[in-house]
């Protein structure tokens, strides 16, 4: 069984079907390319299958363990009228006995007393060999500064200090590890002191705090920075990291962009959670705000079908014997918008947020956050028309895996 692949930005679509397993009901939206009548569409459903037969042919999704289609529960509704699209709202069922996803992000599988290896996402280059933890903690989240003054009852204690690891521990950011270099570092990492920001570093009226950023000597792919000559921070999505012991092999396939989606899919998830938070801003390092982030859901399960897929399907020879060929992935639903963007609209959204320190920062280096919304750009393409914007915010989903979730745009959504 494949994964269903995102279509290019010139496919039309053909199927779009969104669940929401919370809610135990679905969306599904059917492009006027592959029919324009909704008497055209028929939906069933078997074991973890749902079956969509159009006039162009018939598209079969693999669903999620415990997900099921409600047979004879599929209406038409006028939602895209105007974006000449047919929707069909439709019930499922979900099994009370679904095991829980575990998290596979490497800041939810460090463990103390374990011993790892931190690779280059970039070239699988090993960068840090059998590094033993006797300590693994969390760092306090972004604003801990800001609220010393409730904490102490006297002059701050913690002004001009940072919070480095000590021998042997492994710090967790919200974005980033903290710990110990070691000799081998000078084998495998270059370093090179650079400004924090970007557009600003030519006006000499400003000052540039200035970071030692720390690269793959192999690839010179950017993974962290130097805090301290003795303390590295490597970015989560820049490194790869997996236990030294065992046959688990690091996945160096795994395409940059997916590799980014899942990662920060999963982050936000962990934040919103933790933190009871449903908006995030991107941030560069030097503070400045790249992307506002509004998480909607994390309970969708989406497929995005292009038009040709949908006409593949005709043919008998085009199903897989074993069952469906596409399948349904996990998705967290976000709205997104662009700092930059020239709008009004979106100026204010961002003079709102910065005003009213509503979205939880999450730091990434600024190339990051360049692909992040490159990435967020192309899934919010593969959406339905009517799904792809709300007011000023975009949407976009990201897929979800095994609780190793990407990207899956529906608008611009990252709530």
């Amino acid at each position: 069984m494949s994964d269903l692949k995102m279509p290019a930005k010139s496919q039309r679509l053909g199927v779009f079907v969104e669940l929401r397993k919370r809610l135990q009901t679905g969306l599904i939206i059917v492009g006027k390319e592959v029919t324009t009548h909704p008497g055209d569409v028929a939906v069933t459903g078997e074991d973890s299958c749902l079956n969509i037969r159009t006039s162009s042919g018939e598209t079969s999704l693999a669903l999620p363990k415990g997900v099921a289609f409600e047979q004879g529960s599929c209406i038409p509704t006028p939602a895209g009228e105007s974006c000449e699209e047919l929707h069909f709202r439709l019930r499922i069922t979900v099994s009370k006995s679904m095991d829980p996803e575990a998290s596979d992000s490497a800041k939810e599988t460090l463990r103390a007393k374990r011993t790892y290896c931190f690779y280059c996402q970039s070239c699988m280059t090993r960068l840090l060999e059998d590094r033993e933890f006797k300590r693994v903690l969390p760092l306090p989240n972004g604003n801990w500064s800001a609220l010393v003054d409730d904490w102490c009852c006297h002059a701050d204690p913690f002004a001009n200090r940072k919070l480095l690891p000590r021998v042997d521990d492994c710090l967790l950011g919200d974005t980033f590890f903290l710990l110990n270099r070691d000799g081998s570092c000078d084998q495998t990492l270059t370093e090179e002191v650079k400004p924090a920001g970007s557009e600003d570093v030519q006006d000499p009226k400003k000052t540039c705090r200035r970071l030692a950023l720390v690269s793959c000597k192999s690839c010179s792919s950017g993974v962290g920075e130097a805090v301290s000559p003795e303390t590295l921070k490597l970015y989560i999505t820049q490194v790869v990291v997996e236990p030294a012991e065992g046959d688990r092999n690091p996945e160096a396939s795994l395409s940059r962009s997916l590799f980014l989606e899942r990662t920060i899919a999963a982050r936000l998830v962990e934040l919103s959670s933790s933190l009871s938070t449903f908006h995030f801003s991107v941030q560069t390092p030097d503070g400045k705000p790249f992307l506002l982030l509004w998480m909607l859901n994390s309970d969708s399960v989406v497929a995005s079908v292009p038009e040709t897929c949908v006409e593949a399907e005709r043919s008998p020879a085009a199903v897989a014997p074993g069952g469906p060929s596409l399948r349904a992935v996990r998705a967290l639903k976000l709205l997104y918008t662009a700092c930059s963007h020239p709008g009004p609209q979106q100026r204010d959204i961002v003079a709102s947020w910065e005003v009213s320190a509503i979205g939880h920062p999450v730091v990434l280096p600024l190339r990051v956050c360049k692909e992040l919304l490159e990435v967020m750009e192309e899934s919010n393409s593969t959406l339905p028309a009517s799904m792809r914007c709300m007011r000023s915010y975009e949407v976009r989903d990201l897929q979800i895996r095994c609780w190793n979730p990407h990207f899956y745009c529906s608008c611009k959504t990252i709530v």
